[in-house]
């Protein structure tokens, strides 16, 4: 009777080496396309772009034009038809208008919001602020306009109102190298709604005062998307907390991994 023992073993032996291939597939989405929001560029991902790029991660990033929301979702698009295989895409601000435009791109397996807007099909942004102001809202005079209707923030309200929590020298240099925006992109319905279909989560800044932060729970809550609440963050969130950001978009790259493999 010791030869069942024995077999018992090699059977259980023989089940396991088939199982462990399978949990060794079970990794991150590799690929992560970031997507900046309205006065900046791509410039502001640089720290989250070093702390992916050390966890094994292949980022891009997106420097949309700002010159339409058409142009700006073109141009999400490119960069992801340029990824090989899944990606997560990241909105900040208005790129969250972006990204779930572009998001029902084939290669997007999954979305991150951050501090960012999430309209539905036929909604856009500006009007959805409307109704929930920010303090940026409330504040007369802090967005100029140029004769040819491209938008920026006042430059001298930009490190009050966009980076409060950044060294001023950064949020100055912020204020003057502003991505002038065209009025339109913030004011265009959106034709698709990727957060209904992909799988998303969310970072609300709790100092925000550029989107207020009711607005960005709305959008996420609707979404039904997990987020956090990054308490006394502003709008540049993405830039004073990027340790915490970065392990946003780790988390949904693990999460939509485990689902994919």
């Amino acid at each position: 009777m010791p030869f069942r023992p024995i077999c018992s073993a090699v059977l259980l032996a023989s089940s396991l080496a088939l199982i462990a291939p399978a949990v060794a597939m079970a990794e991150p989405i590799k690929n992560i396309v970031l997507v900046h929001g309205a006065w900046v560029d791509g410039s502001g991902w640089k720290s989250i772009y070093d702390i992916l790029v050390k966890k094994g991660f292949r980022v891009s990033m997106v420097q949309e034009p700002e010159t339409s929301f058409q142009d700006d979702v073109a141009a999400a698009k490119r960069v992801l038809d340029m990824q090989e295989g899944s990606a997560i895409l990241v909105g900040h601000s208005y790129g969250g208008s972006i990204v779930t435009e572009a998001g029902v791109h084939p290669k997007v397996a999954g979305l991150v919001y951050v501090a960012a807007h999430a309209p539905d099909v036929g909604e856009d942004e500006g009007e959805l602020g409307k109704k929930m102001p920010s303090v940026l809202a409330k504040t007369e005079g802090a967005i100029k306009a140029t004769p040819d209707g491209y938008t920026y923030l006042e430059p001298e309200l930009f490190p009050k109102l966009f980076a409060p929590d950044l060294p001023r020298e950064q949020a100055e240099f912020a204020a003057r190298s502003q991505v002038l925006a065209k009025a339109e992109v913030f004011n265009t319905p959106l034709t698709a709604a990727a957060w209904k279909t992909k799988p998303s989560w969310g970072i609300v800044a709790g100092n925000d005062q550029i989107i207020n932060p009711d607005l960005e729970r709305f959008y996420y809550e609707r979404a039904k998307a997990p987020f956090i609440v990054i308490e006394g963050a502003s709008h540049s969130v993405y830039e004073s907390h990027p340790e915490r950001v970065a392990d946003v978009i780790v988390e949904a790259a693990r999460k939509v991994g485990e689902k994919t493999n």
